[in-house]
């Protein structure tokens, strides 16, 4: 029974980690992307393309209608938060700021999810060394803001991309939550196509509005960039849903790992785009972010001793 139980904890975070490696990569694809396309039409064909991708892995189109029809509230309040908000936001703020910066603030996600989870899960409280994981991920996020030069009118510019994706970030982990605490447990691959192909839909009428007709006129590289993306999206998320559904994974300490995106996304947006250079504070603020991570994972105290100290708000 142990040994299932071990197992099963090392495959969770084994899955965790190969999820957040495939977002790693995606700011670098959206920062190339956008140098063709407007982003929120950029954003709503990526993601209709990758419900489509998930959809022939669902099972009979009867099942998926009727697991559809008795989940909808879950199916329409996931859309609107894991998708529909969190992108428009997303594809606005990368369209503002750096792939590298982008790549650290998503990063920074986990301490939206921790905050959140722990007024919204009975089971999820905040506990010390949560607490100082979340600590030293805002602390590296602040550095790199400073970095920008907030101040100068470019970093204003930057400050507004920086918010937006704040903004997402609050967003996705409102939709971890409603994941995680989906009573009825709907199949995570039939939630995660619908939700994403439904999300993308309206997010491509939302740019038809804002943005006007779409003129996509990239080179080829361009439509292996979407298509890599709109993977990613499939995969990523599928395994995210499937992980926030299993037995005794919190949301918040599941959300930790997303502290590895930002060394990675930052790492592969200094060497795959050429305007985009690392400096010494993004260099530090980006170790600070990591460490966050390690700092919640290593056993430095007994876990019944972790788990006994709690922080009450």
């Amino acid at each position: 029974m142990q040994n299932k139980k071990n197992n099963s904890s090392l495959s969770t975070i084994f899955l965790a980690i190969l999820a957040c490696m495939l977002w790693s990569t995606a700011f670098a694809g959206v920062k190339f992307g956008l140098r063709f396309v407007k982003p929120l039409s950029f954003a709503g064909v990526r993601f209709m393309i990758a419900g489509m991708i998930i959809l022939p892995a669902c099972g009979r189109l009867k099942d998926v209608l009727a697991e559809i029809r008795s989940n909808l509230r879950t199916v329409l309040c996931v859309t609107f938060f894991q998708t529909l908000l969190l992108y428009i936001l997303f594809y606005w703020g990368m369209s503002i700021i750096p792939g590298a910066l982008g790549a650290i603030i998503i990063g920074s996600s986990p301490m939206f999810s921790a905050i959140m989870a722990h007024f919204l899960m009975q089971d999820d409280e905040m506990t010390l060394q949560k607490m100082m994981s979340i600590l030293i991920g805002i602390g590296g996020v602040f550095l790199i803001s400073i970095s920008r030069r907030p101040w100068s009118y470019k970093g204003l510019r930057e400050l507004l991309g920086v918010m937006l994706l704040i903004g997402g970030n609050t967003s996705s982990a409102f939709g971890n939550i409603l994941v995680a605490k989906d009573k009825k447990k709907m199949d995570p691959l039939i939630l995660n196509s619908v939700q994403i192909f439904l999300g993308g839909f309206l997010i491509f009428l939302v740019s038809l509005v804002v943005e006007g007709p779409p003129h996509w006129s990239g080179p080829f590289s361009f439509y292996l960039v979407l298509l890599w993306l709109s993977i990613l999206s499939a995969v990523s998320v599928s395994i995210w849903f499937t992980l926030l559904k299993r037995p005794g994974v919190k949301v918040s300490e599941l959300n930790l790992w997303k502290f590895i995106i930002p060394v990675f996304g930052a790492l592969l947006s200094w060497i795959l785009l050429t305007d985009e250079s690392p400096d010494t504070i993004s260099i530090l603020g980006m170790v600070s972010v990591a460490l966050s991570i390690l700092i919640y994972h290593i056993p430095w105290w007994s876990k019944d001793y972790r788990s006994s100290i709690k922080i009450n708000f």
